[in-house]
């Protein structure tokens, strides 16, 4: 329900009925606008207004346009008067009645000259015009037709009527054949089959007498043709025979290319692929196969379903029952006065591995037979095609006796196996034992681990972790996923303590690597919170031992390991990995905080530098600490520190009894010293009996810093800074670590290091200022501007003033959109209020409508009742 209309009084009823003029008049209608102040010389336009005569024309122009649209609005349908002239003010109505008959006249006149014809064409067929063709109007009557219309013929009647005579009869001559037709009159039924029948016997004899003679035609023909054929041939002598022999006619190239594609090999249907589940399943079928193969050998079971001897069943055995199919009875046999029974089955399989290779053998030997072979039959198809017919029955014959002989062969070759001894059976039962089982638990924790693996080479230690993975896996069962989990950080631990052995084992660590990274790819997550919480306890165990001590101790050897699985497992090249941030964290602060006390210390820092390149090697990531332990061991070489002058950092000392490590001691070490690589087993524990030995020692770890400093040369080479990160190496190889101390291979890398640093190209300029004008400061003098006249400023240009006045312009002209946007909400609410107000006045006149309609039914109803009461 709306809100009740305001409702007018008079005065306005009789505004609206005055006329123009006589508002005008009005002093009521008319508004004065006051001004503040008069302006001598100024005419002033808007002194008096019409506010009701500009209202009501402003309603009159929204009712016009605004309601009109407000109406249209979401409706798509517009019904739009397209005839001629219909919204052109200037046409007169007789113009427009006039242009609209001439334009209708034409589309009438264009839709009959569709199929009109011009006069001078004439319309024919076959060559006859039309015009001059009869006009067949007249209707013949049936008496115009002819007596013989209508009449059926003779044989027609006889073939429809006369039961098939007339097809079975030849047409002769007129008088031979009306006495024939009178004659067939009196025949029967029976008679005609008869002769039908002497007729098919006479021409079948005729085409058997014609088919002889022809054959005795040909045969004659043949023989005549033999006697010429003889004097036709030209023979040759003997001698000339021998001389010269027949040339084969080469074959054309396209009967080569198709007995080439003949040979070619046929595309043979391939497998479907097979889902991780299924090859999975498969996998641990076959294993289960070969366990239960090795478990029957170990109790000297080698009989079996698959080593059944075959026998041969001839076509005239008559099944006597002398002969068994099955042979389950033991066969006693004497050997060295022993009785040899049920040890026939170990050599019955040996024999058929035997005989199966022999066949094998043949069978290549045959089909390499038959491939050469097969050119020469592909030749002799055509001639002997003929000879096929008649000789098919003779070689079905030899093939069914080759298959006879085969079987024969065969079956004596199953009565020549040899029985075993008892000494070989136990020999056979012992290997079986000694063999790596196929099918593994897993381990349920790290000491079964240990009791599995314990004993066994590194190869079969690889395999039974590979058969446990096999065996267990996550789609066999629903428990084998957390039994391969937690296989994953036994695994770890056992690496660690591979490495902890005394010889370390790192043979065996390097075979079980593959199977781990296989676990990592099935379980990335369980083997990164194993290698986070092995890399998180070094890091902590390294952080008390620094503030106790200040300084740790190098990172032994299985640390080493740990660190260089990490890089082979996970990827280096992230910016931030959960497993490979700390492991390079650690290395960094391992480099920075343990001390160089010795050469083993040093060997296990040249390893840990190893690793840091090997970690950035893709990322390129430039590592401080790097670079500032390689330049620290390129100073343990130099003899005479004091002249060196470049700056040491921790964890080396500028002078000490520890900074003279790498100091060769004499020149005959230089001269025997060979290149090789240094031992990881070396972090670990140093044998060095001699000087000689100490010296080679020293060179191969100055051989290993040159080698990271030329891979780091060759990875940092991009960098902004590069020359200015390796000045100090350059300075220590060129001015203080002499060539002429050092063997021919560290001077080949001497020299290399020192190109590669100087080529590096310099990319940067140095820091200058801008040549520029400096900007004076703002002064605090203020500015004095003179007003000539009252709200205009002196020294404004035209410009300015110009820009003035359209901002204020644009300023009046929003002002008036925002009034005119205003009022025409106002005006579109004053509408849909008048509508939302009609349609309650409607709905209230109808449900009174209806409810009086109910009040006079209900008082119709009740007087009726009353009358019946009555």
């Amino acid at each position: 329900m709306g809100k009740a209309p305001k409702k007018r009084n008079l005065a306005d009823k009789v505004r609206k009925t005055k006329t123009a003029a006589e508002i005008k008049n009005n002093p009521f209608e008319v508004k004065i606008n006051r001004k503040k102040f008069d302006v001598l010389g100024r005419k002033s336009k808007h002194d008096v207004g019409l506010p009701g005569v500009s209202r009501s024309k402003a309603i009159n122009k929204r009712k016009e346009t605004l309601l009109k649209e407000y109406k249209q609005k979401n409706r798509s349908n517009k019904f739009i008067d397209r005839r001629l002239g219909e919204y052109d003010a200037k046409m007169a109505p007789e113009d427009k009645i006039l242009q609209r008959f001439t334009i209708e006249r034409q589309r009438v006149h264009e839709k009959r000259d569709v199929y009109n014809l011009n006069e001078e064409e004439e319309l024919t067929h076959y060559g006859q015009s039309l015009a001059e063709m009869e006009k067949f109007n007249d209707a013949v009557g049936s008496d115009d037709e002819s007596e013989e219309k209508g009449l059926l013929s003779a044989e027609l009647t006889a073939s429809h009527f006369g039961g098939g005579g007339g097809l079975l009869r030849r047409k002769t001559s007129g008088g031979d054949q009306q006495d024939e037709q009178s004659s067939q009159k009196s025949r029967s039924r029976q008679e005609l089959i008869e002769e039908l029948i002497q007729k098919s016997k006479q021409e079948k004899r005729e085409r058997q007498v014609q088919k002889e003679e022809a054959q005795e035609l040909t045969e004659k023909l043949d023989q005549e043709w033999k006697s010429i054929q003889a004097l036709m041939v030209k023979k040759t002598p003997k001698a000339e025979q021998v001389d010269e022999p027949e040339e084969k006619p080469k074959p054309e190239e396209y009967d080569m290319m198709v007995r080439e594609l003949g040979f070619e090999m046929k595309a043979q249907p391939s497998e479907k692929m097979k889902t991780p589940e299924e090859l999975a399943r498969e996998e641990k079928e076959r294993l289960q196969k070969l366990e239960a193969d090795r478990l029957r050998r170990m109790m000297g079971d080698e009989g079996g379903e698959s080593v059944q001897s075959h026998l041969h069943v001839s076509a005239d055995d008559l099944n006597d029952g002398f002969l068994l199919d099955k042979h389950d009875k033991k066969t006693l046999s004497y050997q060295d006065g022993k009785w040899n029974i049920a040890e026939e089955s170990g050599d019955d399989k040996e024999e058929e591995a035997e005989s199966g290779e022999e066949d094998a053998g043949a069978e290549e030997a045959n089909q390499e037979e038959d491939e050469d072979g097969e050119e020469e039959e592909q030749e002799e198809e055509e001639d002997s095609s003929e000879d096929e017919d008649g000789h098919s029955d003779l070689e079905s014959e030899q093939d069914s006796e080759s298959e006879e002989s085969e079987r024969e062969g065969e079956a004596c070759r199953s009565e020549q196996q040899k029985s075993l001894s008892r000494e070989e059976l136990k020999a056979r039962q012992e290997a079986a034992k000694a063999e790596l089982p196929y099918t593994f638990t897993a381990p349920e924790s790290y000491e079964d681990l240990k009791g599995l693996l314990h004993g066994h080479s590194p190869d079969n230690q690889r395999l039974i972790v590979a058969r446990t993975q096999k065996c267990n896996h996550p789609s066999l069962a629903a428990g084998n996923k957390l039994k391969l989990q937690k296989l994953v950080g036994f695994l770890m631990e056992y690496l660690g303590e591979l490495a902890t052995r005394s010889p370390p084992e790192l043979s065996a660590v390097d075979k079980l690597i593959p199977e781990l990274y296989t676990l990592c790819q099935m379980f990335p997550e369980a083997a990164c919170k194993s290698m986070q919480s092995i890399l998180g306890d070094a890091a902590h165990s390294m952080e008390e031992v620094i503030e106790v001590k200040g300084l740790a101790a190098f990172p032994t050897l299985d640390m080493l390991v740990y660190l260089k699985v990490t890089a082979l497992l996970f990827p280096t090249s992230d910016f931030r990995h959960p497993v490979t941030t700390p492991a390079l964290l650690y290395i960094s602060q391992a480099l920075t905080k343990c001390p160089v006390r010795s050469l083993q210390d040093l060997t296990s820092g040249l390893a840990l530098c190893c690793l840091a390149v090997e970690y950035v090697s893709f990322s390129k990531r430039f590592l401080p600490e790097l670079i500032t332990f390689l330049s620290g061991t390129l100073r343990l070489a130099v003899q005479d520190k004091a002249s060196a002058g470049c700056v040491v950092v921790p964890p080396f000392r500028p002078s000490g009894k520890h900074s003279d490590l790498l100091v060769v001691s004499s020149a005959e070490s230089r001269r025997s010293w060979s290149e090789t690589k240094l031992p990881l087993a070396s972090t670990q524990q140093l044998e060095l009996n001699s000087d000689l030995d100490i010296d080679h020692h020293r060179l191969n770890c100055l051989s290993t810093c040159l080698d990271l400093v030329k891979r780091c040369c060759l990875l940092y080479k991009d960098l902004t800074s590069f020359t200015h990160i390796f000045q100090p190496i350059r300075t220590l190889l060129s001015k203080h670590l002499s060539t002429q101390n050092l063997p021919s291979p560290l001077q080949e890398l001497h020299r290399e290091i020192l190109e590669a640093i100087s080529s590096a190209p310099v990319t940067h300029t140095r820091l200058v200022f801008d040549k520029k004008k400096p900007i004076p400061l703002k002064l605090f003098t203020p500015k004095i501007v003179e007003i000539l006249d009252y709200g205009k400023k002196c020294g404004s240009t035209r410009e300015e003033r110009e820009k003035e006045r359209l901002k204020h312009k644009y300023k009046k002209e929003f002002k008036g959109a925002l009034r005119e946007i205003r009022k025409d909400s106002r005006f579109l609410a004053r509408e849909k209020l008048n509508e939302v107000m009609t349609r309650d006045e409607e709905r209230k006149r109808k449900v009174k409508m209806l409810l009086g309609s109910l009040a006079t039914q209900e008082g119709e109803w009740k007087a009726l009742k009353r009358k019946k009461r009555k």
